[in-house]
């Protein structure tokens, strides 16, 4: 996977964790996901558009489609991922032969103007790409929709050390007397715990590594899910931010084999015991999780370079790369989910670009011994572990609870 591509992508997840992040409700997203659909846009696109989609995308618009093809294939050989992009246009849309022959393979379908055969068809892609996690493509559909670009990306990892589940009742916080369903490991790598310091202050992460096992070809590179842990009252896109600045590289951490004993880090306490074995302990207390998000992304439209590329769209427009017919983005959305529990990592997103002809947006309303406890709100980051790209990050205030 290109460093460049890599960099850039983990650059918009930074800046999504830095806005969403911080309202009171959990959240879940991938700009995994939303960079392909941007990167195809740009090279269609002209003028203003063309020069606001390259700057959220973190290159140049020439070379946005094959880098967007690049991606989609080396999302590929992440083992326990899948990951795909479809286009679906009306059939009198004259689309431009170059534009059309940079998209990934396999991606072109065609879209009738029928609201009902349209739903059902965009709803099935969605649902077979994601083994059923993401039931529904989040696009208007109708006679006004002229293209519909989409990408669905879809995780699932087995724990390498799987969790014991147990009833848990935290005794303060905001989870204080509610029964969740906890989690529990004890493993011998402290170095799997480490703390950074961000714009909030200290941060504690831990990365849970993904299993050997699961789906994707021989040789398949790895991923893993690293918690994130702050100080009481830490607003959330500081964590997430500091999180993904330490797991790129970009931020120094020390590990639990490294730091003093006392109180190092957020949930994050360590002394030194008698035991048996040589091996240092690390005993995980966490919770399980099952987060579903949906995302407006016009709603924040500067950050993503759609202010143009949804403005009303006069001769030429702004996608004169894409069509000779006027288009503008109508709506552009994401659908995401993840799920972390005792065996595994599920997580999964659908983001779907609808264009109109000639048309406004419409805006939607709708041993030593580490002991780290998760017992109030954290974030979480999914990694590939070799390029060091995040393919999701998120925010969870709501655990699950107890049947």
């Amino acid at each position: 996977m290109d460093n460049s591509t890599v960099e850039a992508v983990n650059r918009l997840t930074a800046r999504w964790s830095a806005r969403s992040a911080d309202a009171a409700e959990g959240t879940v997203f991938t700009a995994a996901g939303l960079w392909p659909l941007l990167a195809l846009l740009a090279d269609g696109a002209d003028g203003p558009a063309r020069a606001e989609l390259a700057e959220a995308l973190g290159i140049p618009a020439d070379s946005a489609a094959e880098a967007a093809r690049e991606l989609l294939t080396a999302l590929e050989g992440v083992r326990g991922l899948r990951a795909a992009a479809g286009l679906w246009a009306r059939r009198d849309l004259p689309l431009e032969a170059a534009w059309a022959a940079r998209l990934p393979a396999g991606t072109r379908s065609v879209l009738t103007g029928d609201e009902d055969t349209d739903r059902k068809a965009l709803d099935a892609w969605a649902a077979e790409r994601t083994g059923g996690l993401v039931e529904k493509m989040p696009v208007e559909v109708g006679p006004h929709v002229e293209l519909v670009l989409a990408s669905a990306l879809a995780l699932h990892l087995t724990w390498e050390q799987p969790f014991s589940e147990r009833p848990v009742q935290p005794s303060h916080g905001p989870w204080g007397g509610r029964s969740l369903r906890g989690l529990t490991v004890t493993h011998a790598f402290p170095e799997r715990i480490r703390v950074a310091r961000g714009p909030s202050g200290p941060v504690t992460l831990l990365r849970v590594p993904g299993g050997p096992g699961g789906p994707g070809a021989p040789g398949a590179r790895g991923a893993d899910v690293h918690l994130l842990l702050g100080e009481p009252g830490a607003a959330p896109g500081d964590v997430l931010t500091t999180g993904i600045a330490e797991v790129t590289g970009a931020l120094a951490s020390s590990t639990a084999r490294e730091l003093p004993n006392g109180e190092a880090g957020p949930g994050l306490s360590l002394r030194t015991v008698e035991s048996a074995s040589p091996e240092p302990v690390a005993r995980i207390g966490t919770v399980a999780f099952d987060l579903r998000a949906e995302h407006d992304l016009l709603e924040h439209a500067e950050s993503f370079g759609l202010v143009s590329a949804a403005a009303a769209a006069a001769a030429p427009g702004p996608f004169p790369g894409i069509s000779s017919v006027p288009l503008a983005v109508g709506s552009a959305r994401q659908s995401a989910v993840a799920r972390f529990h005792a065996e595994g990592f599920e997580a999964a997103a659908v983001t779907a670009v609808g264009m109109f002809r000639g048309a406004a947006r419409t805006r939607s309303y709708r041993v030593r011994r580490a002991e780290f406890e998760v017992d109030r709100p954290f974030g979480f980051l999914a990694v590939d572990r070799e390029s060091g790209l995040v393919l999701f990050a998120g925010w969870v205030t709501d655990p699950a609870t107890l049947l």
